[in-house]
């Protein structure tokens, strides 16, 4: 019995957020914004707002960050010594479309843009799904050279190493002619030819020694980064480029950290290890302890009346289950021959961090998702 008023307890909360959103309005900062259509933020991503992992001191992001910022430091400073990049870690992550894709170029019907892609508060605005979003404003405000620090959102799968909420780091550096030509010494051209009449909306080619140049700057920024944080590294005898900067992805590998929910923990356990005086002290994360997995799984014919996606499941198991889900993984897919129905098979793997769950609390947990699955997806449990 009491199982059972558990789950209920648990559903009406989850089923009474969603009901109750499309009547009030979602509140951010003392800033109101109209749900429409397009809203498919949920109360359990809201949460997050405001935590800002990457700035709170004795975390792994934020002595990451820091030792980021040391090098951009080191490596840009002006004629007087002191550093020419600015760095902003506490812009809001509420972004209009335009700031999030337009400003990027981003086409009108790219992936990228879709409700089961991001977060989305309205048709208006959304939780930026990158700090990206902010280079065309920081641009048009005269800056050069700065770097981004933030959290982004997105909608994605559930395991280890993905989380609907993670840091990056986005920077931009920008010179004109002279700024150029002081940096070889020499004469160089940066554009091929001055823009026409017909294209003067559009910027003009660069010359091939320009980009040369930018790319060789580039490139040894980026490789004497990579060495600042993990010393020496190579890839044989082939070549290659690439670029990004996931704050997460490089700590996890920096401090061997295995699962990516570990970075929201408060456990005294965990943040203790990154106390620590010196940024670039070499710093092993060592388990607190191991729990087992508890797995279950759960199917479902997919509803004929309404749009569905995996990603609608994810949230909702995220908002229901939290961070007990380890991984969820659509492990078959079944399309029957004559009513033309499709039903999924999803396996949730349940692993609390500090402690050993028993079947019991994860069965009671799989009920209370069942029972949020057929009321708020349409879905009927098989």
């Amino acid at each position: 019995m009491a199982s059972k008023i558990l789950s209920y307890q648990i559903i009406r909360r989850f089923s009474s957020a969603r009901q109750a959103g499309h009547a009030e309005p979602i509140v951010i900062r003392g800033i109101e914004y109209p749900r429409d259509s397009f809203t498919n933020v949920t109360p359990k991503i809201l949460s997050f707002i405001g935590k800002n992992k990457h700035n709170q001191e004795k975390h792994p992001l934020c002595l990451l960050k820091k030792r980021i910022t040391n090098y951009f430091y080191t490596r840009f400073a002006g004629r007087t010594g002191n550093p020419i990049f600015s760095m902003y870690d506490s812009i809001h992550p509420v972004v209009t479309v335009h700031e999030n894709f337009d400003s990027l170029l981003i086409p009108k019907d790219h992936v990228s843009r879709s409700k089961s892609d991001c977060y989305y508060i309205n048709e208006k605005y959304l939780l930026r799904a990158h700090t990206t979003a902010h280079q065309s404003e920081l641009i048009s405000m005269g800056l050069d050279n700065f770097v981004v620090f933030g959290d982004t959102y997105r909608r994605d799968e559930i395991d280890s190493s993905h989380y609907p909420v993670f840091h990056q780091a986005d920077s931009v550096r920008l010179c004109n002619q002279n700024q150029l030509c002081m940096r070889i010494q020499n004469e160089i051209e940066v554009f091929e030819k001055k823009p026409t009449e017909e294209f003067s909306y559009k910027q003009p080619e660069h010359t091939l020694d320009a980009s040369k140049v930018v790319e060789q700057e580039l490139k040894a920024f980026l490789i004497g980064l990579t060495e600042h944080l993990f010393g020496k590294v190579g890839a044989g005898d082939r070549i290659g480029w690439a670029f990004g900067l996931g704050l997460e992805r490089l700590a996890m590998a920096l401090y061997s950290i295995p699962d990516i929910r570990l970075f929201w923990s408060e456990d005294p356990g965990f943040l203790c290890q990154f106390d620590v005086e010196d940024v670039n002290k070499n710093v092993t994360y060592k388990p607190v302890s191991e729990y087992p997995p508890c797995i279950n799984d759960i199917s479902f014919w997919l509803p004929e009346t309404q749009e569905y996606s995996s990603n609608d499941f994810y949230d909702l198991v995220r908002s229901v289950g939290g961070d007990l889900i380890e991984q969820i993984r659509l492990i078959d897919s079944f399309t029957h021959p004559k009513k033309g129905t499709t039903s999924h098979c999803y396996r949730i793997v349940y692993r609390h961090l500090e402690k050993t769950l028993t079947q019991e609390e994860v069965n009671q947990l799989h009920k209370a998702i069942e029972l949020a699955a057929a009321e708020n997806l349409q879905v009927k449990i098989r």
